[in-house]
């Protein structure tokens, strides 16, 4: 089963167990949050990037795990690293990413 699934039998079980409550409509403040929302996510720019075709690759690859299209990511991490919200994981010293192990391996071949 996959995350989403996961995910979607989670929310599905909380919700037959009486955990979701609905809140009160007041019409200014939802008018307030939707007006927020608008501003908040408007995508009126367009923006001409060159990266490496690997970090592509990766960036499409991460995209795919998570069922987003690829534009929607990048602009997720960059929204995130102007906000602050971006933080880098912790990482042991021994560590190695993937693409350290992966271009060992074409080394080899």
């Amino acid at each position: 089963m996959d995350k989403e699934d996961k995910l979607e039998e989670e929310i599905l079980a909380s919700f037959e167990r009486g955990e979701w409550q609905p809140v009160p409509k007041n019409k200014s403040e939802i008018a307030r949050f939707a007006a927020m929302a608008s501003v908040s996510l408007a995508k009126d720019k367009r923006v001409n990037i060159r990266i490496s075709s690997r970090d592509l690759d990766d960036i499409q690859a991460k995209a795919a795990e998570e069922a987003i299209p690829y534009q929607t990511l990048m602009a997720s991490v960059l929204h995130k690293y102007v906000t602050g919200r971006l933080v880098e994981p912790q990482t042991s010293p021994t560590r190695q990413s993937t693409r350290a192990l992966r271009d060992k391996a074409a080394q080899r071949r």
